[in-house]
């Protein structure tokens, strides 16, 4: 039995030998390789991470970057929560057609996504026409090259990796737990805050760290429908290699904007002890 326990042990860590090559040859290798640039030019220096701090322009961008991705994050959380809630408790053939309607932005690419919203938002797009001929506004308003024209563009192509993991989770609870509650005299509302919502937490946090980590490192849209104030790491990352060839100072902005949101992970995780609501806290 001893002999068969070790072999078993022996066939698992070769299963997992594939999986952990490809992860050192397509991540733990490039970040290396990136941590090595931002620190050799050619000899050991550290006067990229010098530059860093004596350049307000850079912790701007950073401000920028986090500022963007946590209301992304938590407009992404407003907007897909009620509509995951609908999935869940809507039927079978209202369900299948909120997925297809979800799914629909993925089969469309971000750019062609992002050139559209230039369409509709522009001074003489849909949404400035509307709003002149409802009487609403006397000139057009300025929607496109700002914070908002970059939330609305993000927002709606991160959508949906908030509202399948909050159905994925929403979908495994289990409903008779809430009409009980309800049967016993709870009102809706509690029912709600002290049943379903927190059963559904799981579902939160992985839509949130989902879409902001996604958010982090958008490029296309900040750069397309927003405007010098709204400069992200990611924009200023672009511009150091493509247009001043500068491979060492992206790779340390890289590194920094690394190090600072897994500190904010970091951070998050214990003091709102986000383990134990993913569930891969230890039981006690």
């Amino acid at each position: 039995m001893a002999q068969t326990a070790r072999f078993w042990r022996s066939s698992d860590g070769a299963l997992v030998l594939p999986a952990l090559l490809f992860y050192v040859l397509v991540y733990v290798y490039p970040m290396l390789r990136i941590a090595g640039w931002s620190f050799f030019d050619p000899d050991f220096t550290l006067k990229y991470y010098r530059e860093i701090v004596a350049e307000p322009a850079y912790f701007k961008a950073l401000r920028n970057t986090l500022e963007i991705s946590v209301l992304v994050t938590l407009i992404s959380l407003l907007l897909g929560y009620p509509l995951a809630y609908l999935m869940t408790t809507t039927s079978a053939r209202a369900r299948r057609a909120l997925t297809v309607l979800i799914l629909i932005p993925f089969w469309t690419s971000v750019l062609v996504r992002t050139f559209a919203w230039l369409v509709i938002l522009g001074r003489n797009g849909l949404v400035n026409r509307a709003l002149i001929e409802l009487g609403l506004v006397d000139a057009p308003r300025q929607l496109l090259f700002n914070m908002f024209g970059v939330q609305v563009g993000m927002v709606q192509v991160l959508l949906p990796f908030m509202v399948f993991p909050l159905y994925a989770v929403m979908s495994r609870i289990d409903l008779n737990v809430v009409r009980v509650a309800r049967s016993l005299g709870a009102p809706p509302r509690k029912v709600f805050l002290h049943v379903f919502l927190p059963l559904s937490l799981p579902g939160v946090a992985a839509g949130c760290i989902l879409v902001f980590l996604l958010a982090v490192g958008f490029y296309v849209t900040p750069a397309l429908l927003g405007g010098p104030g709204q400069i992200t790491l990611a924009t200023m990352i672009d511009m150091m290699i493509t247009t001043f060839l500068n491979f060492g100072f992206a790779a340390t902005l890289g590194i920094v904007l690394l190090v600072v949101v897994a500190a904010i992970f970091a951070l998050v995780s214990g003091l709102l002890g986000v383990n134990r609501i993913v569930g891969s806290g230890e039981s006690r």
